[in-house]
């Protein structure tokens, strides 16, 4: 077996073989890291999502964008909403549902606004040529309870007025006439005067976050054993040849089933 191994077309294919092996391991490393930011996501969701609200000029600073690792921060903030008009972002899904989501201005201090997604609302009726009727914003002192989320990208595209592709905070910030908005936006949980009474009709609230690790790990751990695989289809295509070239092999006789004979 030595001497086929030692031939130039097995050698070749013990080196594409061995490049199968390498490619396998890279693709099962990044796989992992996948797995792996998947699984810190989830991590700090964890001691995010249900800890004791701190207040949000705690976590944002003038105009800043919200710093890795602060994503789901639950915060509070007690104000009122400014006199502006709620904005509506396009092709937001709920459950198996496409609807829009509802972005309001919250004052802050410093002449600051806070860009609060009140939740979900569902197409009207007459389809999505119609912005349905929207839940009106508490008026007066409220105070609010959310999740800390940074800004998404502009895709670019021009949008009615009152409307957004995606929760863009420069976008929100000229369509409120270039005001300043803190560097997130704040995924609303609650919102309750500040006597405790409620704060009146609000959209649905949005869908929790996605914890599903996904297949990632699994993937990681079949491209690992893949590895493999080149090198074992290189070893039976050897011992196939010298078995075939080899005048002292004696081949196993062939086994003769049973209902062979009987119909022999």
């Amino acid at each position: 077996m030595l001497r086929v191994l030692l031939t130039r077309r097995w050698l070749t294919a013990l080196v594409v073989a061995a490049l199968f092996a390498v490619a396998c391991y890279y693709l099962g490393v990044w796989q992992y890291g996948r797995y792996e930011t998947k699984a810190q996501r989830n991590a700090q969701l964890d001691s995010h999502y249900r800890a004791t609200p701190v207040p949000v000029d705690t976590v944002l600073r003038g105009t800043t964008p919200l710093r890795p690792g602060q994503e789901w921060t639950r915060v509070t903030v007690t104000g009122s909403y400014a006199d502006a008009s709620q904005l509506i972002v396009r092709n937001r899904v709920r459950g198996s549902a496409t609807g829009y989501e509802v972005l309001a201005p919250f004052q802050l201090s410093g002449n600051r606004l806070l860009v609060v997604d009140r939740g979900w609302v569902a197409l009207s009726d007459q389809g999505a040529a119609t912005v349905p009727e929207l839940p009106p914003v508490p008026t007066g002192q409220v105070r609010i309870i959310g999740w800390l989320q940074p800004g998404e990208a502009s895709d670019g595209r021009r949008m009615p007025a009152g409307q957004l592709a995606s929760v863009d905070l420069a976008g929100a910030a000229a369509q409120w006439g270039g005001v300043a908005v803190a560097g997130a936006y704040l995924n609303l949980e609650t919102e309750r005067r500040v006597d405790g009474s409620a704060a009146g009709p609000r959209p649905l609230t949005l869908d929790p976050p996605d914890r599903d690790l996904g297949p990632n790990q699994a993937y990681a751990y079949q491209w690992w054993l893949f590895m493999v695989a080149g090198f074992g289809v290189v070893f039976l295509g050897i011992r196939r040849e010298w078995r075939e070239t080899d005048p002292t092999y004696v081949p196993r006789p062939k086994k003769v089933r049973i209902w062979d004979e009987e119909d022999a």
